[in-house]
């Protein structure tokens, strides 16, 4: 590269607020404080879990959500479980700003839908329905700091012992985080068995577009995604149960 720009220099891009329930997360705020925070175990303690899977310690105390983002490599780990939340990103390029779901946020590996000038300034986690859950379950080769083979995002919402909504987003498995919207639009309406979220992920593991490559084939990463939203949705359904995100 002919130039390396830092945004470190810049004010008003990190830290982390509530308003109304709604969980504001400055693009520069580091990861290790993001898995820290009561204010993210609070609201939506399965980000601080997914972040906390990131890297190595050193890694975190460096890396920040908004590079996760813009990145935009399909096995980050924040993007998944912040697009399962319905999660909005703040943008500007310093004179107007712009909201975009996170989820059209990535389009591709290493693309994302910044315009010249533009910075990512905030993930924005809306209010969580009442009644619902959420769950960040990642595979990877061994315990530390390595990439996901295959992720999988979960929220569900719990109404009277019956599912009135679920999202469920993979990651790793595809050129960007994919919602699994046949996997989630099938459970809708059912009681939250292990009959259900076994059909779940099954249907999962077909809509997830893996690549083969050294870390492992299509067919093994299809059959993680399985295990991965089955673990992903009982989970979810038992935080449900306890009428917290």
């Amino acid at each position: 590269a002919d130039h390396v720009i830092s945004l470190t220099g810049l004010t008003g891009l990190d830290g982390i607020t509530v308003d109304d329930g709604a969980l504001r997360i400055g693009a520069m705020t580091r990861l290790t404080v993001i898995a820290r925070s009561p204010e993210v175990l609070r609201w939506y303690p399965a980000l601080g879990e997914a972040v906390a899977a990131i890297g190595s310690e050193q890694i975190r105390d460096q890396g920040t959500i908004g590079g996760n983002f813009c990145g935009a490599v399909p096995c980050a780990d924040s993007p998944p479980i912040c697009i399962a939340a319905e999660a909005v990103l703040e943008i500007s390029n310093g004179s107007t700003s712009r909201s975009l779901p996170a989820t059209d946020f990535i389009s591709e590996p290493r693309v994302n839908a910044l315009r010249p000038g533009e910075v990512l300034t905030a993930v924005v986690i809306p209010p969580q329905p009442s009644g619902s859950g959420a769950s960040y379950q990642r595979f990877s080769l061994r315990h530390g700091s390595a990439l996901a083979v295959a992720s999988v995002a979960a929220r569900l919402v719990i109404d009277d012992g019956t599912i009135s909504g679920a999202r469920i987003v993979l990651g790793a498995v595809a050129p960007f985080p994919l919602p699994a919207t046949r996997s989630a639009d099938a459970i809708i309406g059912h009681v939250p068995t292990e009959t259900t979220f076994r059909e779940a992920a099954r249907l999962a593991g077909a809509e997830a577009r893996p690549i083969c490559d050294i870390r492992g084939s299509d067919d093994f990463r299809r059959e993680i995604v399985e295990v991965m939203t089955f673990r992903a949705l009982a989970e979810a359904a038992e935080r449900a149960g306890e009428d917290g995100p």
